[in-house]
Order: structure tokens, then C-alpha cells, then sequence
């Protein structure tokens, strides 16, 4: 099922004034899935986890674009900064709203050179995971945070309550879509067991063949640097 993302009306506004619109975040947090729900059909997805694609974008950067003519959403694009001097060309030769919708998993040092170099030219925004508004389904309502009261309690009552099982429960499975979302949420596999040293007590190492290992092992971590010479 996909979750409505608050920032969808923003990215479509912005790519109606900007050539290129640049879209960050962690990886599985949910860019390239929302990208290519809003976009139009003539809009052509070229991956560069594709090792053949990428081989072109590194090797030949102007046949790449040859192939490919925007419309185009190009994921992952810090795998190939190569092609960052031809967008530039690209954009300047056509100068057309929403030519290029980029994504990239990761602050890449090439991000610097794009907003310089692409200055006037590129909308850089930056996805985080799911807020809670956004996993009930209420991700077409948001609006900019205000701090003023009156705004705060037209939030709230927006909102229906959240029990605090719930709200542990959120943060236990965390705000990427794909788990927070799962109908079958294996939440043992979620996190690695951190092993404790031999100077565990026996209890909580028996502790730790069960869920709540995690929890365990960080109590241990805890007495052990209060405890002298451990």
C-alpha cells in the first residue's frame, strides 16, 4: 500500500519552475517510489543500480543523454557525477521546467558542485522517513510548522490520539516505509544482537536468546563503565 507523502505537492511545484529537481535521503526511505507515482507518464525511470546503465553514465556521459531524453527521473545519481557538467549543458541548451528529476541516497560530495554549477537552475530537497501524520494517511494535510498556539491546536485536532503502546511501537519499528508498514513485522530481525562480555551476569545472558536482547546487552554496557577496572 502506498503512503501519501507531504512533500509530493512541493516537488510538483517545484518542478514546475526549476529544470532539475534533486530529491536526498537515506536509501528504502522512500524516494524513488514516490517520485515515480507523481510523475507523468511520459516521464522516462533510468536506475543506475543497473550496471549496465551505469557502464554508459561513467564511460560516455553525452551518449547517455543521447538514449535517455528527458523527461527523466535518474536514481541514484551520486554513482555517476560525471554526468553532472552535461545536465548543466542540457539544461542551458533547452531551459524547460522539470527536465530532470534526480535521486541519490547519500550527501554526495558532488552535491556541492550541482547547486553552484546549477545555481537558478535545481530544487535540492531532502526526504526523511515517514512522519507520524503521514503513517496514518494524513500525509495530504500537512502544512508548515508554525510554533504559535493557535496553529499547534488546529494540529492536534487533526491528529486522532496516539496510545503510548502505539507511539512505542512506532518508534520500535522506526519511520522507513517498507517496515513501519509490513503486515508481517519480524521485529527480531530488525536489529542486530549486540554480543556482552564474559562479565555478564548469567541472567542476562539468557536474556539474550529472547526479543528483548537489546535491551539486556545496553543495561550491561551501562553497569559495566560504572564498575572500576571491567
Amino acid at each position: 500500500m502506498y503512503v501519501r507523502r507531504t512533500i509530493e505537492d512541493f516537488l510538483l511545484r517545484a518542478s514546475a519552475r526549476f529544470p532539475v529537481v534533486v530529491v536526498t535521503g537515506a536509501r528504502q526511505v522512500g524516494k524513488t517510489t514516490m517520485l515515480r507515482r507523481i510523475a507523468e507518464p511520459q516521464r522516462t525511470y533510468v536506475t543506475l543500480d543497473d550496471p549496465l546503465v551505469l557502464d554508459i553514465a561513467r564511460r560516455d556521459p553525452a551518449l547517455f543523454f543521447q538514449r535517455f531524453r528527458p523527461p527523466l527521473l535518474v536514481d541514484e545519481i551520486q554513482y555517476a557525477p560525471k554526468l553532472l557538467p552535461h545536465i548543466k549543458m542540457l539544461v542551458d541548451e533547452e531551459r524547460r521546467p522539470g527536465m530532470l528529476w534526480l535521486t541519490g541516497s547519500q550527501q554526495f560530495h558532488a552535491m556541492k558542485g550541482m547547486s553552484e554549477s546549477l545555481a537558478g537552475r535545481v530544487a535540492i530537497v531532502r526526504m526523511l522517513g515517514l512522519s507520524l501524520r503521514e503513517a496514518l494517511g494524513l500525509g495530504d494535510q500537512g502544512r508548515p510548522f508554525v510554533p504559535d498556539m493557535a496553529g499547534i491546536l488546529a494540529r492536534k485536532d487533526q491528529v486522532p490520539p496516539v496510545s503510548l503502546s502505539d507511539l512505542y511501537r512506532r518508534i520500535w519499528l522506526g519511520s522507513l516505509p517498507l517496515p513501519s508498514h509490513s503486515k508481517n513485522r519480524p521485529s527480531g530481525m530488525l536489529f542486530s544482537r549486540p554480543t556482552c562480555r564474559p562479565t555478564c551476569s548469567a541472567t542476562c545472558a539468557t536474556s539474550h536468546a529472547s526479543a528483548t536482547s537489546w535491551r539486556s546487552c545496553a543495561l550491561c554496557a551501562h553497569v559495566q563503565r560504572a564498575q572500576p577496572n571491567s
